[in-house]
């Protein structure tokens, strides 16, 4: 009797070690998760641009940003297919402006004229025609936000046009030759609508695939320093002193 209580005593002492070797390793892993999530906050994570704010904020926050990143879609779908007849009235089937609004005018004329002749005869009252009163506060909102973004171009230009910048010289002179290719491709109106598909599809891509895109973009700039030490050792550095100061 006493040969088989001491295997089970023993049976006994190893499953105790062994929860206790378990329960050492759980904490000891968890430990270690723990770690992790400490040690990654202070990971620097590459973004965008710099990017150290949420895409919302980037864009200012309030109702434009929801629009751009389709938080309100019954507005953000009504705006792109305004934009989309409008581009089709005027760019596909070559409809003009002024011929537009007359014809609106016409047709809302004849038929509230039609309506309020009829309504003798019908026993039902005319429609209440609302009264249009454009505020004066949304017009020099909107002047004044024009009047920022064309003053801060034209600082940009001013500085760009003073030589002290060579690399931002050169930035303007592609962009500019860039859209001027653009516009001989393309009508204003289907560059402005392009554009305008542009901002309503891009920032919503991006905040929903930033990892994706930031980690491609790490790539691209890490491959563009690369090839642009290789183009400041064979070019730049053989350029006189003075013009190469200017660059960054």
């Amino acid at each position: 009797m006493a040969d088989e209580s001491e295997p089970a005593s023993e049976s006994m002492v190893d499953q105790i070690t062994e929860k206790i070797k378990s329960h050492d390793s759980s904490s000891s892993s968890s430990s270690d998760s723990d770690n992790d999530r400490d040690e990654k906050p202070d990971a620097k994570i590459y973004r965008l641009f710099g990017r150290q704010k949420p895409v919302h904020k980037v864009l200012g926050g309030g109702k434009p940003a929801d629009v751009f990143l389709w938080r309100d879609k019954k507005v953000s779908g009504g705006l792109l297919g305004v934009a989309t007849t409008i581009w089709v009235l005027f760019e596909l089937l070559e409809y003009h402006l002024l011929s537009l609004v007359c014809h609106v005018l016409i047709f809302a004329l004849a038929v509230l004229f039609l309506w309020s002749n009829a309504s003798t005869f019908v026993n039902k009252s005319p429609p209440k025609i609302p009264e249009v009163i454009i505020p004066e506060d949304v017009i020099l909102g909107v002047a004044s936000a024009f009047r920022v973004e064309f003053n801060r171009a034209f600082d940009i230009i001013r500085e760009i046009a003073r030589g002290r910048d060579l690399k931002k010289f050169l930035a303007m002179i592609a962009g500019l030759w860039i859209l001027s290719v653009l516009g001989s491709w393309c009508s204003f109106l289907t560059l402005f609508y392009i554009g305008f598909i542009l901002v309503h599809t891009v920032p919503v891509i991006y905040e929903k695939y930033d990892d994706k895109i930031d980690a491609f973009a790490e790539k691209v700039e890490a491959e563009f320093k690369k090839q642009y030490a290789v183009f400041d050792a064979k070019v730049l550095s053989k350029l006189p002193r003075g013009i190469k100061d200017k660059l960054p």
